[in-house]
């Protein structure tokens, strides 16, 4: 088997590559002239993250693939169209750090709940100033994107006693879920946010994602709210909620993604209180690159041993 490894050759999660089997054959680059001595009888193409080559242009190397892996779960910079109309079997590392972020969800609850940054604040002043706080037990969790992620924070705002409401394709899916109390359907978007006292965006960034949240669903928002994105930036309208949180339409947002990645020095997000910003960080645990390779390394014994892959990813839907 020979297989074309996409990802800068220092990157120290390459050591894994000592884990796969002794008839791999493989070559590790991100430049056309490093991949295309191999290219050409290439079965398999595992594409890290990182500057350098477009998946597309290796691709464009490679007749003969019968397999794509993406050591990351988001595949909206590098889905394309030929890959998406092939019969060309594509997965990725999606659920892969669903427990990071799901816990980054649950200290954004209590981040805003306990009114952290208040505590804070008066610490560094030497200020004793006693005030109210809120319990996160009783409160709505709203999921938009009930996926891995989304469904790893809603088990664990479940345990700490809240409710949780849902938007899926099909509502009907989460009948049998214990802890899911109510479940919508995309078109009920703003009927659900509604209600809700925290809500959390896990979906991946398609065409029909893309400002899925907007200035009339932040509108039909609590003032009390909170908004929670870890899946990415552009599923909500950047403009729109940055004129929310001014305006007090809702109470805050917590934020791992963004519309421009760095955030650009200047950017109304890094001025704002009501603002708990992560620098695209929640699920970069100690681990996460070795846990991604190593879900890589299942999947290419499954394809070896001719078993089903896991992580199939729907390249008409983009996810």
């Amino acid at each position: 088997m020979t297989m074309l490894v996409v990802s800068n050759p220092s990157a120290p999660y390459l050591k894994w590559l000592r884990e796969m089997p002794a008839d791999v054959n493989y070559v590790v680059g991100n430049t056309v002239e490093t991949l295309s001595g191999l290219a050409e009888n290439a079965d398999a193409i595992l594409y890290c993250m990182g500057p350098g080559i477009s998946l597309k242009a290796v691709w464009d190397l490679a007749p003969r693939v019968q397999w794509v892996h993406s050591l990351s779960a988001g595949l909206e910079s590098i889905l394309f169209h030929a890959l998406a109309e092939s019969t060309v079997p594509m997965t990725n590392g999606r659920g892969v750090f669903k427990d990071s972020l799901g816990e980054f969800v649950v200290a954004s609850i209590l981040h805003f709940a306990k009114d952290l940054r208040r505590m804070v604040r008066n610490q560094e002043a030497a200020r004793w100033e006693q005030f109210d706080v809120e319990m996160a037990a009783g409160k709505t969790l709203g999921v938009i994107g009930y996926g891995e992620i989304g469904r790893a924070a809603a088990v664990r705002a479940h345990a700490l006693g809240m409710k949780i409401h849902v938007i899926r394709r099909r509502p009907q899916l989460s009948d049998e879920d214990p802890i899911v109390e109510k479940s919508f359907s995309i078109a009920e978007r703003a009927e659900m946010m509604a209600g809700v006292d925290y809500l959390l965006l896990a979906a991946p960034l398609t065409g029909e994602t893309r400002g899925l949240v907007g200035e009339k669903e932040l509108r039909a928002m609590k003032p009390s709210a909170v908004v929670i994105n870890v899946g990415r930036g552009p599923v909500i309208d950047e403009a729109a909620l940055i004129a929310a949180l001014k305006d007090g339409v809702i109470k805050g947002a917590a934020l791992d993604v963004f519309d421009k990645e760095p955030l650009p020095q200047g950017h109304a997000f890094w001025g704002l209180s009501n603002v708990l910003l992560s620098p695209h960080c929640a699920d970069h645990t100690a681990t996460w690159t070795d846990e991604a390779m190593q879900f890589f390394l299942e999947n290419l014994r499954r394809f070896q041993g001719g078993e089903p892959l896991t992580n199939m990813v729907d390249k008409k839907s983009g996810y």
